[in-house]
């Protein structure tokens, strides 16, 4: 198994251990939604709070695994596998850091999602960029049109600044 894996399932187990943890410090409805001004404005009961998204990202992690062996063009994924690896921990890590500021505001920290998210999510795109102008043509990871799926030329002019 790849490190990314390991790392991914590390997070994701370490997830799950402080949901179970703080499961009776918590109320029985958590905040689960917030509005563009990053104030609360939906509720869930506790329980998916806690576990939904650990179990999200243990979907998401065994999509990720899955991905590059069922791409039709594998061969090119691993040309930029560090790349992909580190989108697969990156991802993990951002929606935890989403439970993890779920869990807070579940312990009635009061604070404005919105720009709790800023950094998080500026990372993320920042990432997404660097992906994407080192991904190689395959089926599931950049533009991916008819051109650039067809042509190598049209793939890298594509994904190049």
């Amino acid at each position: 198994m790849r490190k990314s894996v390991w790392i991914s399932l590390a997070i994701i187990f370490l997830s799950f251990i402080v949901s179970a943890y703080l499961y009776s410090q918590l109320p029985e409805n958590m905040p689960s939604h917030w509005n563009a001004a990053g104030d609360v404005d939906g509720y869930m009961p506790k329980i998916w709070a806690l576990f939904m998204m650990p179990l999200v990202n243990l979907g998401l992690l065994g999509l990720f695994v899955l991905i590059p062996i069922i791409d039709p063009l594998k061969h090119n994924i691993e040309k930029f596998r560090k790349y992909y690896d580190g989108l697969v921990v990156l991802l993990i890590l951002f929606m935890s850091y989403i439970h993890f500021l779920t869990l807070v505001a579940g312990l009635g920290v009061q604070f404005n999602m919105t720009l709790a998210m800023l950094p998080a999510l500026g990372f993320l795109f920042y990432y997404m960029g660097i992906l994407t102008e080192n991904a190689k043509r395959n089926w599931f990871v950049g533009i991916r049109t008819p051109w650039t799926l067809s042509s190598e030329k049209v793939w890298n002019r594509t994904h190049k600044k």
